[in-house]
């Protein structure tokens, strides 16, 4: 079963994504345009498109198009009823339409395990860690140096065995983290 943390590190895991609650909902925007949400019946409603929503619908018999008159605006479905791969790539897509194209290519280029085309990250690191700097902005290792250990682990995906080599690589180039 899926759970509420499940979307949340699913969500959060995107460049630029901010959480937020109104009316009993807990939400993921980006740059104020929301994509996900979780309902007071704990439900998940994304904002997706057409061929996304109705892709979603068929793989997912629980869930339902979302309409606003008859155009197809997103995707409904019980949030115990989906599993964590598929809400991981659901979300993604959601979060895709309201993220900066810029920053879509480089999450995509993460995941193809080229990293940004200006960075030098190195790729031992890790997809979800390379994922993680891009989203927070971070393309090349001298950027890393104005933050310490401690909030580089702070990002979703960023773990220990990223941070040593990171620092690893920065040491070799003379260079180290904050603090």
């Amino acid at each position: 079963m899926t759970t509420l943390n499940q979307l949340r590190k699913a969500a959060l895991a995107l460049p630029e994504t901010e959480k937020g609650i109104r009316d009993g909902e807990v939400f993921f925007a980006v740059r104020g345009k929301r994509f996900a949400s979780l309902t007071k019946d704990r439900s998940v409603r994304l904002v997706l498109a057409e061929a996304a929503a109705e892709s979603a619908a068929a793989a997912h018999p629980t869930g339902e198009r979302l309409l606003r008159g008859d155009a197809v605006i997103g995707f409904r479905v019980p949030l115990a009823d989906i599993g964590g791969k598929d809400l991981n790539a659901l979300a993604r897509a959601a979060s895709a339409d309201r993220t900066p194209r810029r920053l879509v290519a480089e999450l995509d280029a993460a995941d193809a395990g080229d990293g940004a085309p200006d960075g030098d990250l190195p790729p031992g690191i890790g997809k979800p860690a390379t994922r993680a700097l891009l989203g927070a902005g971070l393309t090349t290792l001298s950027a890393l140096t104005e933050h310490t250990g401690a909030e580089l682990l702070a990002l979703h995906g960023v773990g220990p065995k990223a941070v040593r080599i990171l620092s690893e690589e920065l040491e070799r180039r003379g260079l180290a983290l904050r603090g």
